[in-house]
């Protein structure tokens, strides 16, 4: 209110002065007067005089009306038109910056959207080399079954071939168990059996004598 009210004096106070000087003016265009107010400026004398009473209405009248139409905007400004102008102006601001806020949202979501299609892309790329990986696992288990059939068939090949490397290596076999044996042995001595038949031997009765 303080600054309201020094607005209003003090443009009050220039459109009284430019009133004054308009008056003067139209005295001196409409009635031949002489122009006196500006004789009263101790400065620029000679200029203030050259002036014609034309221009010095058309100047103060437009001074006047200017500095009169500046009081009545300050004097009869409407404080609660102000207060709700500030609102509306306050509101709009809060708009703009929800606006703004709203779109770099939108791009945020933008952005995750374009995110999630990319993920759900991989995780369909993933899935396609799942089933694939299966369905070679599914391949590859007969041949693991046929390698663990080949094995087993080595094995017992290996058997076979230990059992004709000691028939090779041990001519004899053994009537009893039918394990090879040496043929030195004279006994077998897996069973205990008789390898090679002894020779009788006759023993003289003068030995005994």
């Amino acid at each position: 209110m303080t600054k309201k009210g020094f607005g209003v004096w003090l443009f009050s106070t220039m459109t009284a002065i430019s009133a004054v000087h308009l008056i003067d003016a139209a005295n001196a265009l409409f009635l031949n007067k002489p122009i006196t107010l500006l004789r009263l400026y101790p400065f620029e004398e000679a200029k203030l005089q050259a002036i014609t009473p034309n221009i010095y209405f058309f100047v103060t009248a437009a001074a006047t009306a200017l500095f009169w139409g500046i009081t009545c905007a300050i004097a009869f400004e409407n404080p609660v038109e102000a207060f709700l102008n500030k609102i509306l102006s306050d509101a709009k601001k809060q708009s703009a910056v929800e606006t703004q806020l709203l779109e770099e949202k939108s791009e945020i979501l933008d952005a995750m959207n374009e995110t999630i299609e990319l993920n759900s892309e991989i995780l369909s790329q993933i899935k396609d080399v799942i089933f694939n990986i299966r369905a070679e696992i599914k391949e590859i288990q007969p041949l693991k079954e046929s390698i663990e059939r080949i094995k087993t068939e080595l094995s017992h090949l290996k058997k076979e071939l230990k059992n004709f490397e000691e028939k090779l290596k041990f001519q004899n076999i053994c009537v009893a168990c039918g394990k090879p044996v040496l043929p030195e042995f004279n006994v077998c001595p897996y069973c205990g059996g008789t390898l090679k038949l002894v020779k009788e031997q006759v023993i003289p009765l003068e030995k005994y004598r």
